[in-house]
């Protein structure tokens, strides 16, 4: 089997500042090829908190270099997981393994990784230069290599003169570069970071996505994200796990996660999607809705029943005669790009996003590619997920204020 490999370089300045990321050579007959070791292991790990089982015998494996990213919805545990591989929360069981060594009792302050919160916890009563340089001089490092570290650092998040400048008269995103600055400065080798963008508006928050991915890039270190934005992990991962209820129910590359989802919550929580009821007839052959489709999965025993996913911008409108299916527009809103509609088949309301307009109360027919259906076997969520008769009541419940926060002890 060939191995997949990356290359990471560093062009900081012409003070050849080191990546981070190391390499190791694995044979295939006479050859060698390069494959990222695993630098974070997590083995078993469980926490309860309060009576509640947070994290439920986890276990994970983080390649060196790579930008992972934790997804989930609030109280899933994706930041008591990151809180435990930083050393600030012990596990009830488990090992966390660093390099291959368990470090479960090593210190916080003594493990090779810093953290970004989502308050930045900067210093105000110091200046940029002080604020990144303050992990260098808790070190007790050289004045002359605080400087140069300090002028490189401020140069890669795009900060450069703005040494003297106090904290108080930062924008947000100026002192989210500089808490950047900072936990990069001591050279940790994994940096962790929890929600860091998520006080900033979306016009910099996008901008700081692509600021965040070609730091990773350009540093080679790890990176270990922790959001709740589907769009955030997408577009900025090179690794996707997905949590839930303290377990992780799909890991993979973003493309994997999208296109491929593996039960009911995935599908439901990357994007939308219509998840239907369906019984695999054959190898490539789905019946659902009382019709029979052509598909490209195959695996499933003859009649077993599954879960059908369709995505929303996967469906074609056509004239009713034409449709496989035909339905009734119920309601339209307007995103900018496209329209979302709901249309319903049969009593079961579906989402299809669309550039064209159809009215409410208009009958409408879809024709279905065997590329657009996606099976998956049943699972605990099957049938929680995809009828978008709560559509509107879904947002509802999105804004109820009694909600629980992003961010708290069993998140």
């Amino acid at each position: 089997m060939m191995l997949r490999f990356h290359v990471h370089w560093t062009r900081l300045s012409a003070r050849n500042f080191v990546p981070f990321n190391r390499t190791v050579y694995t044979a295939k007959g006479d050859a060698f090829f390069m494959e990222n070791k695993c630098i974070i292991d997590l083995k078993n790990i469980a926490i309860t908190f309060d009576g509640e089982q947070i994290l439920q015998g986890l276990n994970l494996s983080i390649k060196d270099g790579e930008f992972v990213t934790l997804l989930g919805p609030s109280g899933c545990g994706k930041t008591t997981l990151l809180r435990i591989i930083g050393g600030f929360v012990s596990p009830d069981s488990g090992d966390v393994f660093f390099d291959g060594k368990r470090i479960n009792d090593l210190p916080s302050h003594k493990r090779p990784v810093n953290t970004i919160f989502q308050r930045y916890a900067l210093f105000p009563h110091m200046n940029v230069f002080e604020n990144v340089a303050f992990g260098l001089r808790v070190r007790k490092k050289k004045e002359d290599e605080i400087r140069q570290t300090v002028e490189q650092m401020l140069n890669l998040v795009n900060l450069r003169g703005f040494e003297k400048r106090n904290i108080s008269t930062l924008s947000g995103g100026q002192q989210q570069r500089v808490a950047i600055a900072r936990a990069l400065a001591v050279h940790p080798k994994v940096l962790l970071l929890d929600e860091p963008l998520a006080a900033l508006d979306l016009k910099l928050r996008k901008d700081m996505q692509v600021e965040l991915k070609k730091i990773q890039q350009q540093l080679g270190i790890t990176f270990l994200y922790v959001t709740h934005d589907q769009e955030e992990a997408l577009s900025m991962s090179d690794t996707v796990v997905v949590m839930d209820a303290g377990q992780i129910q799909q890991i993979g590359t973003p493309q994997d996660i999208y296109n491929e989802p593996q039960n009911a919550f995935v599908a439901d929580f990357i994007g939308e999607s219509n998840i239907l009821d369906g019984i695999m007839h054959a190898d490539y052959l789905v019946e659902f809705f009382g019709r029979k489709f052509d598909c490209l999965d195959h695996g499933f025993d003859p009649m077993e029943p599954v879960d059908v996913v369709i995505r929303p911008e996967d469906i074609d409108i056509v004239e009713p005669i034409k449709g496989h299916l035909t339905g009734t527009v119920t309601s339209v809103t307007f995103k900018g790009v496209h329209f979302e509609t709901i249309v319903d088949f049969k009593g079961f309301k579906w989402l299809i996003q669309t550039t064209d307009y159809y009215a409410p109360d208009t009958t409408i027919g879809i024709v279905l590619n065997p590329e657009d259906i996606h099976i998956m076997k049943k699972s605990a969520y099957s049938g929680l997920f995809g009828d978008y008769s709560s559509y509107s009541e879904e947002f509802d419940e999105l804004a109820d204020p009694d909600a629980a926060p992003e961010g708290g002890a069993a998140e």
